[in-house]
């Protein structure tokens, strides 16, 4: 089922890219990032609420609280960044540097997670690379 999960994300996030790229044409893009993060929030926290989730807020430890935050804020970055990006350049140049992160998380989940970095990883990892650099050259 995580893979059903997974490609959905992928099909939303395209249209995220797609539908960035027309929305924030004369919009400052830390504005349109602003309005987007918002709409993200209530759909988030009306997630939360239909399925009754909301009742694991105190079961919460510091350390996950901690990190939760911190990737809160990096989310925050990247999208800054990213719609920032997307004002000025091509949706079709932006969007695979931006996956580019598929490669950064491999190489982190390796240092930080100690997670296995198999051949299939490598091989991988020099693909996506060389598959960017091709679509952007």
């Amino acid at each position: 089922m995580w893979f059903v999960f997974a490609l959905l994300s992928a099909v939303f996030a395209a249209l995220t890219s797609i539908l960035a790229k027309i929305g924030i044409e004369g919009v400052n893009s830390n504005l349109a990032t602003a309005i987007r993060t918002v709409v993200v929030v209530f759909l988030s926290w009306g997630m939360v609420f239909l399925t009754n989730a909301q009742t694991g807020l105190g079961e919460i430890s510091r350390r996950s609280w901690l990190f939760l935050i911190l990737s809160g804020l990096a989310t925050g970055a990247s999208w800054l960044c990213y719609y920032h990006a997307l004002q000025m350049g091509e949706a079709s140049k932006v969007v695979p540097i931006d996956k580019l992160s598929v490669v950064i998380t491999l190489i982190m989940a390796f240092v930080f997670l100690h997670e296995k970095f198999t051949t299939k990883s490598l091989v991988g990892c020099i693909l996506i690379t060389a598959g960017t650099l091709v679509m952007v050259l």
